[in-house]
């Protein structure tokens, strides 16, 4: 009976340590700074979850007006018109164009010392998909993007 006991808690430590693995991947956290870069190159998802959360800080010192960050999740394919019809929205509307329905989701800009966040569903990613993290302010987007892979 003792060894039945001790087996049920082992397996439901391990099923619990499982479950926070993949509580883990539901948050993708950035860093940007003055130089133009994010920290990750990569970012891992699980289209499993609920909704999935993007968390960006600004390690700089300039302000958003010179040297802004955002990030913003779309597929691949969709980066660089976005970044284009983005430009000619400004700044006053994050340099992403009203109901753009290519974004999957944004963050607001933000300048040095600065953070910001976002949440979507999860349900708004497709396991294995083709998607990309970057930067819409002008010019960012050559120096400031990633890879996003999903995973069931």
């Amino acid at each position: 009976m003792k060894i039945l006991s001790t087996s049920i808690l082992v397996l439901g430590l391990l099923g619990a340590a499982g479950h926070a693995q993949a509580a883990g991947n539901c948050t993708i956290s950035l860093k940007g700074d003055d130089a133009m870069k994010f920290d990750l190159k990569e970012a891992t998802v699980s289209a499993s979850c609920p909704t999935i959360t993007i968390e960006l800080a600004h390690t700089g010192k300039m302000p958003a007006a010179a040297m802004g960050h955002n990030v913003v999740i779309s597929a691949t394919k969709d980066m660089q018109a976005i970044e284009r019809d983005g430009i000619k929205a400004g700044a006053a509307n994050n340099y992403i164009a009203a109901n753009d329905a290519r974004v999957i989701a944004h963050t607001k800009l933000v300048g040095g010392g600065e953070k910001t966040k976002v949440t979507f569903p999860g349900k708004k990613l497709t396991a294995g998909g083709d998607y990309t993290f970057f930067c819409s302010f002008p010019g960012h987007s050559m120096l400031m993007k990633g890879k996003l892979t999903v995973t069931k």
